[in-house]
């Protein structure tokens, strides 16, 4: 399993939000303005980093899924990088309908293998990327809110409304819930563990991705598509518990602290 898709359709409705307090460069701010995550540049654009990382894991050909108008960001990483470790293509999701609709984006990339699915707005710890090479079949990396509180960039308050992991007795995915409610996060026995939605899928994933309906918000999410290939066509997917963080640039706020602990990190892509 070499095949790697990064969701990078996102309007960065945060992100384009002012905050003068955030302190960003002229160059950081004004990508900022524009949504596009992937570009913000810490000292070279954010999603250099997580191509390095995926290459570091041992993944080789990656699918960038993004809209008709980020022209900037197929022009930069369809032209400008010369790759050594990558080969990098893309996906067009031709409306934000969400991110089950994205990864279907992308069937004809993954042509019937297995892959991962990660977001263009995240950096993730190199061991969970590669241990979800390894698994046989369908899974997904959680992380320890303990661990997250620990070594990600999240802020408690935000951290507890991210998505919970709920394991069964076989290491399997029993449920996800989306923006859990303080009652539930307090009632649970540690560690607690967190969707960073990171997955390996199969073919499997797409006939689910289909057959989801919009969800109250709008849009067709990943998470319903996994609870159906859970629930209607039996696929069972392995939970990988990870310790380590995975850091977050959704905001102008988290430009800072994500650059202090990416500072001195070598990429190769």
């Amino acid at each position: 399993m070499d095949k790697a898709v990064i969701m990078a359709r996102g309007l960065g409705k945060r992100m384009r939000q002012q905050d003068p307090d955030a302190g960003l460069s002229p160059e950081q701010a004004e990508m900022a303005a524009t949504g596009v995550k992937a570009l913000i540049p810490i000292d070279r654009p954010f999603l250099d980093y997580v191509l390095s990382a995926l290459a570091d894991a041992g993944y080789r050909r990656v699918c960038l899924v993004v809209g008709p108008e980020h022209e900037e960001l197929r022009r930069y990483y369809g032209e400008m990088i010369r790759y050594q470790r990558l080969e990098l293509e893309f996906a067009i999701q031709v409306r934000p309908l969400g991110t089950a609709d994205a990864v279907a984006a992308a069937e004809s990339f993954a042509a019937g293998e297995p892959f991962l699915v990660i977001n263009s707005d995240n950096y993730y710890p190199i061991a969970a990327l590669a241990s979800l090479r390894n698994l046989q079949g369908p899974g997904l990396a959680a992380f320890s809110r303990e661990g997250m509180l620990a070594g990600s960039n999240i802020p408690p308050e935000r951290l507890s409304r991210f998505a919970l992991v709920e394991i069964d007795d076989q290491g399997c995915l029993r449920r996800i819930v989306e923006k859990p409610d303080p009652a539930l996060l307090a009632s649970l026995p540690e560690p607690v563990w967190v969707s960073m939605n990171c997955w390996r899928f199969d073919q499997g994933i797409f006939a689910a991705c289909r057959a989801v309906k919009p969800s109250p918000r709008g849009e067709l999410e990943l998470t319903d598509a996994v609870q159906y290939a859970a629930e209607v066509l039996g696929q069972r997917f392995q939970v990988l518990r990870c310790a380590e963080a995975v850091l977050d640039l959704s905001s102008r706020a988290d430009v800072g602290p994500v650059a202090a602990r990416l500072a001195g990190r070598e990429v190769s892509v």
